[in-house]
């Protein structure tokens, strides 16, 4: 599933008329780059999710036959539901998987998601998490086995503990989950909330676990600034 309905305040003033996803990066939108990102991968059953401006995600997406992928469209025109409130939502879009892959519409990234799958397989987790150790406030709380264990903003303070432990290793999400498709029964929250809430809601009861990518490629295209440095990394 790729989320795609945020409002992308960050890159203004590209979003005061247009969709954070098909912002532009050396001739490819956002959700093309990361539709074709999955398809390197074998994975081209794709759920997009829309809010604003859908009508122009959706537009592109048939201009463009999916670019190669099936992809169906999750609406929330009505109300943007965050990452959590949107998977959900999808649920019905997303039956007969074994597993689900989410990753944000405005990252980019050189992850390795064969890797990925494979450390989710071995771990036996419902939930593993893409994670780097690159600079950022908002940090995930790893054990020394990367089980996930809680959440903490260095900035503010603000921490949520969900597993007690020592020593443990704060590590930034980089906007790619790979889960069990049973999560989807699992879920406790409704309406709109974020998959945050939701890993730190199961990880008591679940394994949940990082998968460290660090000294790869990656970049949060949230900033007009980012969508420059993404062209020169990211658009050969």
């Amino acid at each position: 599933m790729l989320f795609a309905a945020g409002l992308g305040t960050r890159l203004k003033p590209w979003t005061d008329e247009h969709p954070k996803a098909l912002a532009p990066v050396a001739g490819k939108s956002l959700l093309q780059r990361n539709i074709e990102y999955l398809a390197g991968f074998g994975i081209q059953d794709v759920v997009v999710n829309v809010h604003h401006f859908a009508d122009q995600i959706i537009d592109s997406i048939r201009e463009h036959d999916g670019w190669g992928s099936r992809i169906v469209i999750s609406d929330e025109r009505e109300e943007v539901l965050e990452t959590g409130g949107g998977l959900l939502k999808a649920a019905p879009l997303l039956q007969g998987a074994e597993f689900i892959l989410t990753i944000n519409a405005d990252i980019l990234t050189d992850l390795d998601l064969h890797a990925l799958i494979r450390s989710h397989k071995i771990s036996q987790s419902l939930i593993t998490l893409a994670v780097s150790g690159r600079s950022g406030s908002r940090k995930l709380l790893f054990s020394e086995k990367m089980n996930l264990c809680g959440w903490r903003n260095t900035e503010t303070g603000e921490e949520r503990i969900s597993l007690a432990g020592k020593n443990l290793i704060p590590m930034s999400f980089s906007g790619i989950s790979l889960m069990n498709a049973g999560v989807l029964s699992a879920i406790n929250q409704k309406g709109k909330f974020s998959l945050l809430d939701v890993f730190l809601d199961l990880t008591s009861q679940h394994i949940i676990t990082g998968y460290d990518h660090s000294g790869g490629l990656f970049l949060d295209v949230g900033k007009p600034d980012s969508l420059r440095l993404a062209g020169e990394l990211f658009g050969k």
